[in-house]
């Protein structure tokens, strides 16, 4: 089940993480975020332990938005040590995200 991230918890989710991270940034009104999200869902289920899975509602977190340029959502990006490794913009398939996600991991 993926995390909620908010602007005060991304530090200690993502940042801080001893696992990479996916990050959902998503809003509740973006028709494509809702596409994705049973995406996101399944991936968190089927590496739990080996990747955290967080969502960020870009409404809620504007800081956190702006700080990492989030301009189209759903944007799907993976954090490892901190860092942003990788990104997806859009609804895309799941193997296209999994391609994205498996090679930090």
């Amino acid at each position: 089940m993926p995390i909620t991230a908010t602007d005060d918890s991304f530090k200690t989710e993502v940042l801080e993480s001893k696992i990479p991270v996916l990050v959902d940034f998503w809003a509740e009104w973006c028709g494509p975020c809702r596409i994705v999200a049973p995406v996101v869902e399944q991936i968190s289920n089927e590496y739990t332990g080996k990747l955290k899975v967080c969502k960020l509602n870009v409404d809620e977190s504007p800081q956190t938005a702006a700080e990492y340029g989030i301009m189209s959502i759903p944007t799907l990006a993976v954090f490892k040590n901190g860092q942003v490794v990788e990104t997806v913009v859009g609804a895309v398939p799941k193997e296209r995200l999994l391609s994205a996600v498996k090679k930090h991991l």
